[in-house]
């Protein structure tokens, strides 16, 4: 699957931006005319199978996929997908994988691991920043993934799918209020870790907000849209 690489941007909370990875499950190079058809290397089917599930879930408005779309997009038969997949299921499990991996190596860059010692709280606003930043940046450059992010791509299948992406925000969340407590402590707070918690809260209710309307609007209103202004009112 070709995840594309987020641009290095300049802003208040991205001092030291963190670049997307390189996608796991890169394309292999087109075949050129006339040359002869090769057999695929161990796994480069997997890959491809990903990679068509990501670009069909670009399109907005499409229909609920179904394998037999899948397979046809692909030029094989849906047996030849299940040799690589028991279900469905398991290739968007394949998709949230990679998501997870794709955004929490870069939180713990940003963040640290958790127990690590707090950030100071100017740098623990600013990390928070970051991350709402990162996360944003991630689904508009990852339209197909955007649509599983908010769970649209997901209605209909397996719950444990859409329990998984839950499970995510509720990470991205408690990276959050890591940042955010020693803001919250250093403004005399009383109860610094319940303030953190509201806070935190409320920066992922934006950027799934922004997620949502991104992939709702038929991808014409992009989650980054005025991301200066906006992460400067959160702060």
């Amino acid at each position: 699957m070709s995840v594309r690489e987020c641009p290095a941007p300049s802003s208040i909370a991205m001092n030291s931006p963190e670049p997307m990875p390189a996608a796991p499950f890169a394309p292999a190079p087109a075949a050129q005319e006339g040359e002869p058809r090769r057999r695929p290397r161990p796994g480069e089917r997997r890959e491809q199978i990903l990679q068509a599930l990501a670009a069909m879930l670009e399109q907005p408005g499409a229909e609920r996929i179904t394998t037999a779309a899948l397979a046809a997009r692909l030029g094989v038969s849906e047996a030849a997908l299940y040799r690589h997949f028991a279900s469905k299921a398991q290739m968007f499990e394949a998709l949230i994988d990679y998501i997870e991996q794709a955004v929490f190596t870069r939180v713990v860059q940003i963040v640290g691991r958790e127990g690590d010692a707090p950030a100071a709280p100017a740098d623990g606003t600013q990390q928070a920043a970051r991350v709402v930043a990162l996360l944003l940046q991630f689904g508009e450059r990852n339209p197909g993934l955007a649509w599983v992010m908010v769970g649209d791509a997901l209605v209909l299948e397996h719950e444990r799918l859409q329990m998984r992406m839950n499970q995510f925000f509720d990470r991205i969340e408690s990276s959050l209020r890591q940042c955010l407590r020693p803001a919250a402590g250093q403004a005399g707070s009383a109860t610094p870790t319940v303030d953190a918690q509201a806070a935190a809260s409320v920066w992922v209710a934006f950027a799934l907000g922004r997620l949502q309307r991104y992939v709702r609007t038929g991808l014409r209103r992009p989650p980054t849209e005025h991301l200066q202004e906006s992460l400067a009112r959160l702060l």
